[in-house]
């Protein structure tokens, strides 16, 4: 169990926090004191309901040398030693160090991979699919960039979900999806496997990524729509390529400018996304595997139409209900990945 005097420093870190925050602070002092404040008050809620629950037990061990009140106490002392490693167990997953990143906002990328067009439809099932369960959360889920095939599927998708906790839920979603179905572009009802390739990052702000200009080349060119159609007569497309890296990036919408606010903005997260994963490397270079590594290489999860079967190989869960799912119901494999990673966290304190 965490020390006594770690969690009242942490009471104490969050009775500055409110007393701060009632003072009336003004400015961007206070944005950042609202955060830690949010962060801060399930860890509080949770000592205060062990520390009542440690209190509580004591009181009844004392009631049982009260020939009155000895029933009363043997009555509720064993729901009360039962109670308490469930609530040390909250407390130390509230506990566990935070991700800096879960609070951002997510950039959800989706390109299909082996398997045609129909990689290509079922990239576009994927972001019809995250896109229904963030409207389920209440987030907002902004389309930024779509490139279409003649058949609807999807070349490359890029979306901003917007909303608390985006990144947080959304990161375990990083890395390759399977299908296994008949696809409309098979006529002889043959099982096709296809795969997309999904990627979560975290959405970077200019002051998180310093990006000097002579790092960049920046070219424009002519956009179109999906097969050569809907050609745009003006130069509005931008490419952008970081020079460093070699990373490239282009947005075709209607707008010169628009694309060029929208290509630095996944630049930037990109650059934000190598630099979390270099800094994450340095620091679990012994460590075999996690959960929500975002390695876009993992096959983690296959959709089985015929069987409607989705399953999830990181944590051998398969759910029976690929209907739901693919309707945005992602909210119990999601559950289930996140509890799975604070169990590894958990056991990573405790080697």
């Amino acid at each position: 169990m965490v020390p006594e005097h770690r969690l009242d420093e942490i009471a104490a870190r969050f009775e500055f926090l409110e007393a701060k925050m009632a003072s009336g602070v003004s400015g961007g002092d206070i944005a950042q004191l609202a955060r830690e404040y949010a962060e801060l008050k399930p860890v509080v809620s949770g000592i205060d309901a062990w520390r009542q629950c440690v209190a509580d037990i004591a009181e009844a061990e004392a009631m049982l040398d009260d020939p009155e009140m000895k029933a009363l106490a043997e009555e509720e002392l064993p729901d009360l030693q039962a109670r308490l490693p469930e609530l040390e167990q909250i407390l130390q997953v509230a506990l566990l160090p935070k991700d800096a990143a879960d609070a951002r906002p997510a950039m959800v990328e989706i390109r299909p991979g082996t398997g045609g067009e129909e990689a290509a439809l079922f990239a576009g099932d994927l972001l019809r699919m995250y896109q229904r369960y963030a409207e389920a959360q209440g987030w907002k889920f902004e389309l930024i960039a779509q490139q279409e095939t003649e058949l609807g599927g999807i070349k490359e998708a890029i979306a901003h979900v917007h909303g608390q906790g985006a990144f947080a839920r959304l990161k375990y979603e990083s890395g390759v999806h399977r299908v296994q179905r008949v696809p409309e572009t098979e006529s002889g009802g043959r099982i096709h496997t296809s795969a997309a390739t999904v990627a979560v990052l975290p959405e970077a702000e200019e002051v998180d990524i310093a990006i000097p200009a002579g790092d960049l080349r920046i070219d424009t060119m002519r956009a179109s729509g999906a097969g050569g159609q809907h050609v745009n007569t003006t130069d509005s497309a931008v490419r952008i390529t970081h020079l460093p890296t070699g990373l490239v990036v282009t947005s075709s919408e209607k707008s010169q400018h628009r694309n060029r606010d929208i290509a630095m903005q996944v630049l930037r997260t990109r650059l934000y996304d190598l630099e979390r994963h270099k800094v994450d490397a340095e620091r679990a270079a012994d460590r075999k595997s996690q959960v929500g590594s975002g390695d876009r290489s993992e096959r983690i999860r296959t959709y089985n139409f015929p069987q409607g079967r989705m399953t999830d190989h990181r944590i051998n869960l398969t759910l029976y209900k690929l209907d739901q799912v693919m309707q945005g119901d992602l909210t119990e494999v999601i559950d289930a990945l996140t509890a799975d990673d604070q169990a590894r966290k958990l056991a990573d304190l405790g080697a």
